[in-house]
């Protein structure tokens, strides 16, 4: 029996499904998801931080003694610097404040992911030593975005969904002036690297760097 009419009348009619799968394939990879959940929190950031007072600014690569680190968020306001890593996950998280590792539980499937706490310390250490600002006045934040629920308790700044928001705002007493603050978003704009796709490829490969050299000191000795 010759198939071939029949597959060729199913591929004239359903040619649309193979962008779909790959579409689908695309959003389900963790640099578009990353990607997603940055922006959802750009645009909350967007939309309920005033701009006169809080100057969000994304997306940025410092260089480092190692390297590089990148940002995902800083909002520069007189309350003080906020550095925000964005985690867009799903099912139950466990994690302690000093726990180098993480879980992500879906169903029966556990996972292991650095402590975004830890993760977000070399960002603020990174911006500390190119600002030349007191450590007081730069914080940490972590925000959970997606389906996703903590299953033992996290510190303040480790928030889900809108959380950030309400953390950042809960900073009330000045510790920067407008003109300083003014100097501070300069010095960031001026000390990142240029957001481009060659510094993002470099980024990543310091990062596989950096984990093989970690891997390596972490080896027994009778291993290497």
């Amino acid at each position: 029996m010759n198939l071939s009419p029949a597959i060729l009348e199913i591929a004239k009619n359903f040619w649309w499904f193979i962008p779909v799968v790959i579409i689908i394939g695309i959003f389900k990879t963790a640099r578009m998801k990353g990607l997603i959940g940055e922006l959802l929190v750009r645009l909350l950031a967007r939309l309920m931080l005033s701009k006169s007072i809080y100057h969000k600014i994304h997306n940025v690569t410092l260089p480092t003694a190692d390297g590089t680190t990148q940002i995902d968020h800083i909002l520069v306001s007189r309350f003080g610097i906020f550095v925000v890593e964005t985690k867009n996950m799903k099912g139950w998280i466990f994690g302690g404040e000093n726990q180098a590792q993480w879980t992500q539980k879906i169903y029966k499937h556990s996972s292991m992911f650095q402590n975004p706490l830890r993760q977000n310390f070399r960002h603020v250490k990174a911006l500390e030593a190119a600002l030349q600002v007191p450590p007081e006045t730069i914080h940490s934040v972590v925000t959970f975005i997606g389906d996703s629920a903590f299953k033992t308790k996290m510190p303040p700044n480790v928030t889900h969904g809108i959380g950030f928001i309400s953390y950042i705002k809960s900073f009330k007493a000045p510790v920067f002036t407008e003109n300083q603050v003014a100097d501070i978003v300069r010095g960031i704009e001026s000390g990142r690297l240029a957001p481009t796709f060659a510094v993002h490829r470099e980024h990543i490969r310091n990062l596989k760097t950096r984990s093989n050299a970690d891997v390596e000191r972490r080896r027994p000795n009778n291993l290497k």
